[in-house]
């Protein structure tokens, strides 16, 4: 894969965030560059500074081991900036093996699953792909996401709800926080799974739509997304704060099981059984398992 222009700003764009005070160096008075200069990354790296302009210009293929970790130290990455580093070295090598994917285009989980979901009653637990498209649902996901599930013709896909729904600036109170991770999720996947179609496409379409995104999506940021607590305010019940843990599925590499729960006896708690009530009510025992031949098959990685 040809991503030499993703290296280059990525690369580039970290070293402008490091200031010299940071990793210990005289900040001077001749400066003509944000952050550090091309020389100070290389020696702190520990290579030339030949290697380092080449690297910073796109050429990372064969970049060791070794070199990357000591080039994220320099550059003063975090976690998660590390391992897309990674992911871009591994996607420029001309013997990277592509992801594997399945025959079908659509994607359907086992019964088990839905059982599975099903059994979460105190709160959300849904299933999303590396594009954020909400593969499957219990009831109270898909009262919570309502909205995400009401937008004509589409499947339900969280980052398009974000930046192309208008309703979203109500649900998340804080949506620029929103908005900000959504992208970052995005930019993480498209690193790691560099061959998915489906995802590019969906960066293109919401690139077109959306001048926030393209805003956001020029920063080259990225962040693992794992738990946490969130605020929303939701048309039926209104604000609730609510923590959430995401788990990597072993049997279907690539997805997501995530579940939001409210803290015990809180108001967010009364109010998730409130929409509970309403999702019987609307819902009933139906299945909420998402099959429907727009949403594309994830596609397993070597990470």
């Amino acid at each position: 894969m040809n991503n030499r222009a993703e290296v280059r700003e990525f690369l580039s764009s970290r070293r402008a965030k490091v200031s010299p005070e940071q990793v210990g160096l005289p900040a001077g008075t001749n400066r003509r560059v944000a952050g550090l200069r091309r020389s100070e990354v290389a020696t702190m790296a520990g290579v030339s500074i030949e290697y380092y302009t080449r690297m910073e210009r796109g050429a990372i293929s064969g970049a060791s081991p070794e070199v990357l970790d000591s080039l994220a130290k320099a550059l003063c990455l975090d976690d998660a900036e590390r391992a897309h580093l990674f992911d871009l070295a591994h996607a420029a090598s001309p013997v990277a093996r592509p992801p594997r994917r399945r025959n079908s285009k659509t994607w359907a989980g086992h019964q088990s699953l839905q059982w599975t979901l099903d059994a979460v009653t105190a709160g959300p637990a849904f299933v999303r792909n590396g594009r954020m498209d909400i593969l499957a649902a219990n009831p109270l996901a898909r009262a919570f996401y309502k909205d995400v599930y009401d937008m004509p013709g589409q499947p339900p896909n969280i980052a398009r709800y974000t930046f192309l729904d208008e309703r979203a600036q109500d649900f998340y109170p804080d949506w620029e926080l929103f908005a900000e991770v959504t992208v970052a999720i995005l930019r993480t996947e498209a690193a790691r799974d560099p061959h998915n179609k489906d995802l590019h496409e969906l960066i293109g379409e919401i690139s077109t739509r959306s001048e926030d995104f393209r805003r956001r999506w020029g920063a080259h940021n990225v962040r693992h997304h794992g738990t946490g607590s969130k605020t929303f305010h939701h048309p039926i019940v209104g604000e609730l704060t609510l923590a959430f843990e995401g788990l990597e599925m072993a049997a279907e590499p690539g997805l997501t099981l995530t579940i939001y729960a409210a803290e015990p006896g809180s108001a967010s708690e009364q109010s998730l059984r409130l929409l509970a009530s309403w999702a019987a009510t609307e819902y009933g025992a139906q299945p909420t398992a998402v099959q429907n031949s727009a949403v594309p098959a994830p596609e397993s990685t070597d990470r």
